[in-house]
């Protein structure tokens, strides 16, 4: 069974991103400039991203919940990591210079891989999760002189991404996002009442987050090719 609010806001977000998304990809062609404000450019796709991994942390409760199967997420958490790591080879080769190492798919398929040693933490995924983020936020990715610290935030010399969200502070996020599924769905159950609305495309939108998220800036690159914006990379 799934539970259509959670579609609903995973569907929200998605749509929130692609936007961003396809604001940023015309600013970095140079083909347009929405904005030049701060809201619009850190705030918003911090929110909106912080949504979507908050969101997830929920979902991943809620289906261990169902199966009580460890495994099961390990294997779904590779899936999405797997699906990081050919963002990362795609960048790598169109965009060496802005290559995405660890971006919002890593991060969100390495959270779900180690979800399950969190799963029977109760109140102390809050207090984990507010902690991880607190710290993320108050080291701002410091600089080191190692690239192998990446994934924990801290960032080596001149370094340029397309994308990047570290564990510190967004698997903190997760994790509160564990604990919000537990107190809202425990083992699994809705535990409020909720008149379902009908937005069955951003529903959908929801269910196949994931997909959208592959190819809507294939699709982005596809149209401004066929209007003559860009060319061939």
């Amino acid at each position: 069974m799934r539970f259509w609010e959670i579609d609903l806001l995973r569907g929200v977000a998605i749509v929130f991103m692609v936007i961003f998304n396809y604001a940023f990809a015309l600013d970095y062609l140079h083909i347009y400039t929405i904005t030049s404000g701060w809201g619009f450019w850190w705030l918003f796709p911090r929110v909106v991203a912080g949504t979507f991994i908050l969101v997830s942390g929920i979902a991943a409760y809620i289906s261990y919940q169902k199966k009580k199967n460890s495994t099961h997420r390990i294997k779904r958490g590779a899936v999405i990591f797997g699906w990081g790591l050919a963002l990362t080879a795609a960048t790598f080769l169109l965009v060496p210079s802005a290559t995405i190492w660890f971006g919002i798919l890593h991060l969100i398929g390495l959270s779900v891989m180690i979800s399950p040693l969190f799963m029977k933490l109760g109140r102390k995924n809050l207090i984990i999760g507010l902690a991880l983020a607190l710290i993320g936020f108050y080291l701002n990715n410091p600089i080191v002189d190692t690239p192998l610290l990446l994934p924990l935030g801290f960032l080596p010399p001149n370094f340029t991404t397309l994308d990047y969200f570290p564990l510190l502070p967004w698997f903190g996020v997760f994790l509160i996002g564990l604990f919000i599924g537990e107190k809202l769905y425990t083992k699994g159950k809705r535990r409020f009442k909720i008149k379902e609305p009908r937005f069955e495309i951003i529903n959908l939108f929801g269910r196949h987050s994931l997909f959208i998220y592959l190819i809507h800036q294939v699709v982005l690159l596809f149209v401004l090719y066929s209007l003559g914006l860009i060319g061939v990379f």
